[in-house]
């Protein structure tokens, strides 16, 4: 493939071990990873940016709901992620997950989706994840629940694209085979051909694109008025941000087959609900009337 591509003339592919990136900071005996930072930088940043936006009129909730979202996202981002990866990325060949089907000796078979340094996490259980810790922390406080979407998944890109970027100095979740001038050859690649950077492609759409949409129409608009319209954007342009994304990232090995036979690989499938839910969520929120803009926030 690659003698091919040099013999048509196209630009020799980048050699991501010639970046000199590193998978994170030594501190003496221990490695900062930036997956973890990156994770840790995300909910600071969604903590810090939900709390500005409690203090402008029209606040759902108080600086108190916010601590506790804070709490019970993270346990839903880490659990539910951990949990949509075992359910919809472990099947391979037989389509039933490994998590319920190896009894290695480990004892009980859900203590691997403790696991969590054997790796996996999926965007899609995390999100549930999310969903149900902020329908928990709305029943138990009497929220409004789509307002409390509203207000927390604006910070949410920020999270995607510091992730991405991790995923790239990692080295990981590279893309399909390609012969466009930024190419990339992956030491993780067995095979070591020139392929997409689509780490990159989905810290833009899913992370930066979404991120100053959501920014604009939260701070430049009304949107916070009509509950339901930045959750459904959100949920809108994360699906197709990721649909999308899809057709540049490499399937996952064990789902490999899977998407040679259905035409779309596991995360274009499991993307197609959010972008009919986030249509749903945005016509009916431009349909109804807008809340009055004095309101105030819960105490």
């Amino acid at each position: 493939m690659l003698s091919l591509l040099a013999a048509s003339g196209a630009a020799d592919p980048i050699y991501w071990a010639d970046l000199g990136l590193k998978p994170g900071i030594e501190l003496g005996s221990f490695t900062l990873r930036y997956y973890s930072l990156a994770y840790l930088l995300g909910v600071i940043f969604a903590y810090w940016h939900t709390s500005k936006m409690l203090k402008q009129p029209g606040a759902p909730m108080a600086q108190r709901h916010a601590d506790d979202l804070v709490f019970y996202c993270m346990l839903g981002v880490i659990f539910g992620g951990r949990l949509g990866y075992a359910l919809f990325y472990t099947g391979g060949e037989t389509g039933i997950p490994s998590v319920f089907t190896d009894f290695s000796g480990d004892g009980f078979v859900s203590w691997k989706l403790l696991r969590l340094w054997d790796g996996g996490m999926a965007f899609h259980g995390g999100l549930i994840g999310v969903t149900v810790a902020m329908a928990f922390v709305a029943w138990r406080d009497k929220l409004n629940f789509i307002r409390v979407v509203d207000y927390v998944c604006v910070g949410v890109p920020m999270g995607m694209l510091l992730g991405r970027l991790a995923n790239f100095v990692n080295g990981e979740l590279w893309g399909r085979v390609t012969d466009v001038p930024w190419a990339m050859i992956f030491p993780t690649d067995p095979e070591g051909l020139a392929r997409h950077p689509s780490q990159l492609y989905q810290a833009g759409l899913e992370g930066l694109a979404l991120l100053v949409i959501l920014m604009l129409l939260f701070w430049k608009t009304g949107a916070r008025y009509r509950p339901g319209l930045l959750a459904g954007v959100f949920t809108l342009g994360m699906g197709i941000a990721r649909f999308v994304n899809e057709f540049f990232r490499q399937p996952d090995a064990q789902l490999a087959d899977f998407a040679a036979r259905t035409g779309l690989s596991m995360g274009q499938w499991l993307t197609i609900p959010l972008i009919l839910t986030g249509l749903i969520v945005v016509l009916y929120a431009l349909r109804k009337k807008p809340l009055a803009a004095g309101l105030t926030a819960t105490a």
